[in-house]
């Protein structure tokens, strides 16, 4: 069996501005920050499957490469799931082509439907987990939200997914791209 998401890598872009907002905020929220090369966004966590399934997903990765577009993306505003009160994740939203990313979300669920992966039963909202908090003030949090609420932390141009296996290890995960897709539509 092997853990696999559908996703990208963001650029290194958002980087700089994440460290910036990690120095702020390290005194009201501990957890585990995402080490910059692991930022990403996963279209569909797909979890443990077996070994023999993977040419089915890549080949639908394939078909959906083939038919998108790329679009450009803004990094904008902060947020938290799964709310204020019980935050377990901090992390970055997506204003321009937030719409774009969730159709291509629902192509890929609905291609992995049809070879019998599950969906997750949440509804895909693009975002970039920066954080995985454990304790946190939720005054100075809700502060920090607000003022991060509408800052841009940088762009970047979608043109590929990635199936990735994700390895769970005692310092944190480790992704590895098993094969990404270009788009050409």
């Amino acid at each position: 069996m092997i853990r696999v998401f559908v996703g990208f890598f963001t650029t290194k872009r958002i980087q700089e501005a994440v460290e910036k907002l990690q120095s702020q905020s390290e005194r009201f929220i501990k957890g585990k920050w995402v080490e910059p090369q692991n930022f990403h966004m996963t279209f569909q966590f797909i979890g443990e499957v077996p070994q023999e399934r993977l040419t089915d997903l890549l080949k639908n990765l394939q078909e959906i490469a083939q038919n998108a577009k790329a679009v450009r993306i803004k990094y904008r505003g902060l947020g938290v799931f799964p709310n204020l009160d019980r935050a377990r994740v901090l992390w970055i939203g997506v204003s321009d082509g937030h719409r774009q990313l969730i159709d291509l979300a629902k192509s890929i669920v609905r291609a992995n439907r049809q070879i019998g992966i599950r969906e997750e039963g949440k509804p895909f909202h693009p975002h970039v987990t920066i954080c995985r908090i454990k304790e946190f003030d939720k005054r100075a949090l809700k502060d920090l939200l607000r003022q991060h609420e509408n800052t841009f932390f940088g762009e970047d141009l979608v043109d590929k997914i990635a199936l990735v296996k994700s390895s769970l290890t005692a310092v944190g995960p480790i992704y590895t791209v098993i094969e990404e897709f270009y788009f050409h539509g």
